[in-house]
């Protein structure tokens, strides 16, 4: 999404940082193309004015001006407005000591609140907690079902009550939530498709009703200024206590996400990056501006390494390596991890760097998929052994894959590369000072990866 206000950003800072000495022209000038940036981003105007000053108040300063590296020091005040901009630190859920907490969302029909109920059930389910779904969307055809069926995804009880009356709906909810020991109920409230009085009204009355530990408000980023007028006048009748951004992963401006916290002075707590349910992460601003500047986010990588790779399975592997055994069942099962963090892309962002490669540069999605079918179609004795693979094993695999055999020979020659590093960590090993082990595998990450 923020791919266009990337590649503007750091057009503008590379002519800053080439220059040994910044004059005041020299600022405005890229002040005024910053400014452009964010407005085609789609940022609210009076944000953008506000951020603008503020960054060229700092970037005049005596310290920029005298310093050795003034362009790296404007991208340091750009990337800490920046960070402001969005919040300034994670905000988290606040749970209550009362049984069940209550979290109701609310927001327009078409922003993902369904979803994004399902998605933050299974992140919470993932922290150890147990939630159940509350059905109160009693106007949208098939709503209910639609939660109900990612209920069952995602093995969490959802409660659909009789009627149509979402106040009740709700209250008997919570009451079912008691009953099966659930120590947290999602709300889904109902939309519309604008905003208007009688869903103002309902909305109000469900959190009177219940007084929720946190309301929040889903907004559709592809939306535009138009999410953030919703969520100003959602908070002046509703009062919510964060957002969640759906839909970050898609290809509109994104100016919603960097509007939304200036704007309405509510912070985003959390961000859908895909499709997927599990496709929900807590909204880090230092993070995701360092992304927006094309600084990468090796945190959030190393905590997709940490969520993906499964440490039983990773303290095997590695006692298998140092071994001596490597084989193409193994490489399997370290590209299966790879996959669970998610897309390429989206991982290849988060590395510092990554995003000076040039323009026609691209990462193939599919590469982990066929990698995968090939070898899934090889026999164990093959696996185990592949040099026993002649031309016609070859041939048969391809077929069974449905690639080329071209392809087959490039999946072994990845193998074969890899067991040259794993050899090449066993001599590290031995070659280590005597009394420590060396462990394998890439800074940060569990597990040989």
């Amino acid at each position: 999404m923020f791919d266009n206000l990337t590649s503007r950003l750091q057009a503008v800072f590379s002519t800053l940082t080439g220059r040994g000495v910044l004059s005041e022209a020299d600022v405005d000038a890229a002040m005024r193309e910053v400014r452009m940036a964010l407005l085609e981003a789609d940022v609210n105007f009076k944000t953008v004015k506000g951020f603008v000053a503020r960054v060229r108040e700092r970037a005049v300063g005596a310290d920029v001006m005298k310093s050795l590296t003034p362009g790296q020091m404007v991208v340091k005040i750009v990337l800490d407005e920046l960070t402001a901009l969005m919040g300034g630190s994670e905000s988290r859920l606040v749970f209550s000591g009362r049984t069940p907490n209550v979290i109701m969302l609310v927001g327009l029909q078409g922003s993902g609140k369904t979803t994004a109920s399902a998605k933050l059930a299974s992140l919470l389910k993932k922290q150890g907690r147990s939630p159940i779904l509350v059905a109160c969307d009693v106007y949208r055809p098939a709503a209910v079902d639609q939660l109900e069926a990612l209920g069952m995804q995602l093995e969490i009880p959802v409660y659909r009550g009789d009627g149509t009356d979402a106040v009740a709906i709700a209250q008997a909810g919570v009451r079912e939530a008691v009953s099966r020991m659930r120590d947290v109920a999602i709300i889904d409230t109902a939309g519309r498709l604008h905003i208007d009085d009688a869903m103002m009204t309902e909305a109000a009355a469900i959190r009177d009703a219940l007084r929720p530990d946190q309301v929040l408000m889903v907004i559709d980023a592809m939306t535009g200024q138009d999410a953030v007028n919703a969520a100003t006048a959602f908070a002046e009748r509703v009062d919510f206590d964060g957002v969640i951004v759906t839909k970050l992963d898609g290809d509109a401006r994104g100016g919603a996400a960097l509007s939304v916290k200036a704007v309405t002075g509510k912070p985003i707590k959390f961000a859908g990056v895909g499709e997927k349910l599990d496709a929900l992460e807590a909204f880090h601003p230092e993070r995701m501006a360092k992304r927006i500047l094309g600084m990468g986010d090796v945190v959030t990588l190393i905590e997709k390494a940490q969520e993906s790779f499964d440490e039983t399975s990773a303290a095997e592997a590695e006692a298998r390596i140092r071994s001596g055994v490597f084989t193409l069942d193994d490489f399997l099962k370290q590209l299966q991890q790879v996959r669970r963090m998610g897309s390429l892309g989206e991982l290849l962002k988060m590395i510092p760097g990554a995003s000076k490669l040039p323009p026609d540069a691209s990462v193939d999605e599919g590469a982990l998929v066929r990698t995968e079918a090939i070898i899934q179609s090889m026999t164990i004795a093959e696996r185990a052994k592949p040099a026993i693979m002649n031309g016609a094993r070859r041939e048969r695999i391809a077929r069974g894959a449905g690639v080329r055999v071209f392809d087959v020979n490039q999946v072994l020659k990845q193998f074969a590369q890899a067991q040259k590093m794993v050899k090449q960590l066993q001599t590290m090993e031995r070659e280590g000072k005597k009394g420590k082990r060396r462990r394998f595998g890439m800074p940060g990450m569990p597990g040989p990866f």
